[in-house]
């Protein structure tokens, strides 16, 4: 009690402001994920749900580095929001939708210009030199999407 006295009424208005932040980006960035997930799943052959969910290792490894080049995005996308909270939201929700477009194309593009079969390669109960370029190349494009928004 004598704590919740000696605090006054901005402090409690910041840090509800703060939970709330949270849970929002959380939200967002979750959905963004997802969304991510689903382009990679639509752009590949195969159920990528179903490898992942079997342990394919290279299913795993691709979708794991989307993963956290999207979560590259969104951090900068939030940081860069100087601490607006309705432009942190628009700036994650437009930068990882780009984010997410310019991965499918870079991946796309790799798999023609090396030639790599990714959907043979996602499907292989081996792990595959290959899974790992590509992953290099979700998260080496996250970090430069990243760096774009910064």
């Amino acid at each position: 009690m004598i704590l919740a006295q000696a605090l006054d009424a901005t402090y409690w208005g910041f840090l509800g402001r703060g939970i709330g932040a949270i849970l929002l980006y959380a939200v967002i960035g979750i959905l963004l994920m997802l969304v991510g997930f689903w382009a990679i799943d639509l752009t590949t052959p195969g159920k990528l749900p179903q490898m992942v969910r079997a342990g394919l290792p290279n299913a795993v490894t691709i979708t794991a580095a989307g993963m956290i080049s999207m979560a590259f995005i969104i951090v900068i996308a939030i940081y860069v929001s100087s601490g607006s909270l309705l432009q942190g939201v628009i700036s994650s929700l437009v930068f990882g939708l780009v984010g997410i477009i310019a991965q499918v194309a870079a991946v796309r593009l790799l798999e023609w210009v090396t030639g790599i079969d990714i959907g043979e390669v996602i499907q292989s109960d081996e792990p595959r030199a290959a899974a790992k370029v590509v992953a290099a190349a979700h998260v080496a494009l996250g970090l430069i999407v990243a760096v774009a928004v910064f």
